[in-house]
């Protein structure tokens, strides 16, 4: 059913007043008409709000329609302004319209009152609608900006990811050598252990770097989700400050989640950010992760979640709260109530993806001046599930005779990857990019049982050289290691079986169990037998003395 419009009507003459409510009603224009017959009425009439037009009478004892005119368009300056009356000229008329009035209707014709007031409204139909249109530009093209700004810190940050993971893999591998050669009770070994953990921690901040980025690689594993608030607990009471006491209260029974361990951390970080910029005088920030069974969905803002078994992590700020107008557009990509260039509105949306990616909800509860609560539910899984950690202690290590061809520009790394290789019995072929790799495995007959590869190189890069040379070489195998994966899918077009991934930084124990257990993985044999490696033609070859 149509609403209604509402009018308000100066006039006070009441047959003058009832004579234009009728002849509204008989041309079947449906409107409520507020009666104003004061200075009084009227000003009381202009400060409600939601009405579409002013009819006035110029004539009002005490009261004239210029003044009138004046306070509707101070007031509402949008809200069309048409004078009903007898009592004024032509040039009163003319010098109104000039100042802002809708039309000048005469009483003595009031059959242009109906076909002036449509017209009026149509008019102001189309002006809203351009408005509407020209405002939702506006917030596109500045979404737009603010999408390509972000793409550009993305990129930078990816970017600078890339080269101190090298830099890490250097670091950690170099520290895990020289542990390897110290005796156990060494004093320096105590040193060196510490370089590590810096490291680790290093290693841990770039993988922040990369969430943000959104070039991490997603690696969902079984975990605890204690161990991800633990993980960065100290980070979290520095990003806070001191005004703000951190409260952790960890789930006794240590339910397990299967996620992106940093994309949970990035969650966290975006929570915790938010409370923070909720208490701008400080305040208290709590941090729960508990089990629960749902019974019903609670989701104010997510689809139903499946009844079951979910755990849990609950962020409460007691901070400045928000109303149900900014809780309906929490979620939305770039909705922020931050000022300008203090908030990118992507904080939220972030979180409410990778919640919704990990099949969990999200439930808020907010009330201005009391303070905030997230409640993210993550269905609960069985840590039985867990399969085995590349990174744990498997036994020793198996010497290997094996070719490997080593492509990495980076001569830190490249250095010390062929190290271990060799050290551990592999001849090692090198090569600084895709290109001379290439032109090394296709102008001589090697036999090259895995490829070892960057992902990220200039000219081609590692996905191509891999897809390249399985042409040539269909049972070779392929380890590609990037910290920085660039939107390369790096398993595109390539045998699942004879491919796999590895993270930088990495450390050369987890470095050679992967190539041995990749080397030994059963796969169906694609071509003829193995051509042996010519110890006499070997350019860039390293072996083991």
């Amino acid at each position: 059913m149509t609403q209604p419009l509402r009018f308000i009507h100066l006039e006070s003459n009441p047959a003058d007043a009832a004579l234009i409510a009728t002849t509204l009603r008989d041309a079947g224009i449906l409107c409520q008409l507020k009666q104003a017959q004061t200075r009084e009425e009227f000003l009381a009439a202009l400060r409600q709000e939601g009405f579409s037009l002013v009819l006035a009478d110029t004539a009002v004892p005490g009261f004239d329609g210029a003044t009138a005119l004046s306070l509707a368009r101070t007031l509402h300056p949008d809200v069309p302004f048409l004078f009903v009356s007898d009592t004024q000229g032509e040039e009163f008329a003319i010098d109104m319209m000039q100042h802002g009035a809708t039309d000048y209707i005469s009483k003595q014709r009031l059959g242009r009152l109906v076909p002036s007031i449509k017209r009026t409204l149509r008019e102001l139909d189309e002006r809203l609608e351009r408005r509407r249109a020209e405002d939702a530009l506006r917030v596109s093209e500045k979404q737009f900006r603010q999408a390509q700004k972000m793409e550009a810190v993305g990129r930078l940050a990816g970017g600078l990811a890339h080269d101190f993971n090298n830099l890490l893999t250097v670091i950690m591998g170099h520290s895990q050598v020289l542990l390897g050669e110290l005796p156990s009770g060494n004093p320096i070994r105590a040193k060196i252990e510490e370089m590590q953990k810096a490291g680790e921690r290093a290693a841990s901040l770039i993988r922040q770097l990369m969430a943000f980025s959104r070039k991490q690689p997603l690696e969902p594993k079984i975990l605890p989700l204690n161990s991800v608030v633990g993980n960065v607990e100290s980070m979290l009471r520095r990003l806070i400050g001191e005004d703000i006491q951190l409260v952790i209260r960890p789930d006794p029974f240590n339910g397990h989640v299967k996620a992106d361990p940093g994309q949970l951390e990035q969650v966290l970080m975006n929570l915790v950010v938010n409370a923070r910029d909720a208490m701008p005088n400080g305040g208290l920030l709590a941090i729960e992760t508990s089990q629960t069974e749902l019974a019903r969905t609670p989701m104010h803002h997510l689809h139903p979640l499946p009844l079951g078994q979910y755990v849990k992590l609950t962020v409460t700020d007691t901070g400045c709260g928000m109303n149900a107008d900014v809780l309906a557009h929490l979620f939305e990509p770039f909705f922020t109530t931050k000022e300008e260039h203090k908030g990118t509105g992507l904080g939220l949306s972030t979180v409410f993806g990778i919640v919704t990616t990990c099949g969990g909800g999200i439930d808020v509860w907010s009330q201005v001046g009391h303070g905030t609560t997230f409640d993210l539910y993550f269905p609960r899984v069985n840590p039985q599930a867990t399969t085995a950690d590349a990174t744990a202690p498997q036994g020793r290590l198996r010497q290997g005779s094996e070719t490997i061809l080593l492509v990495e520009d980076d001569s830190g790394v490249r250095n010390l990857v062929r190290h271990e290789l060799v050290k551990t019995g592999y001849q090692v072929i090198e090569a600084k990019n895709g290109v001379e790799a290439c032109l090394t495995a296709t102008q001589q007959s090697y036999h090259v049982d895995l490829l070892l590869t960057d992902v990220v190189m200039p000219g081609m890069n590692g996905r191509e050289l891999a897809q390249h040379l399985s042409v040539i070489k269909p049972n070779l195998r392929v380890l590609f290691m990037s910290g920085y994966l660039d939107d390369i899918s790096v398993n595109s077009g390539m045998d699942p079986h004879r491919t796999t991934f590895l993270q930088k930084p990495f450390t050369p124990d987890l470095l050679l169990r992967t190539v041995r257990a990749l080397l030994d993985s059963s796969a169906p044999a694609t071509g003829s037998a193995p051509h042996h490696f010519p110890p006499d033609q070997a350019p860039r070859t390293a072996r083991a003395s």
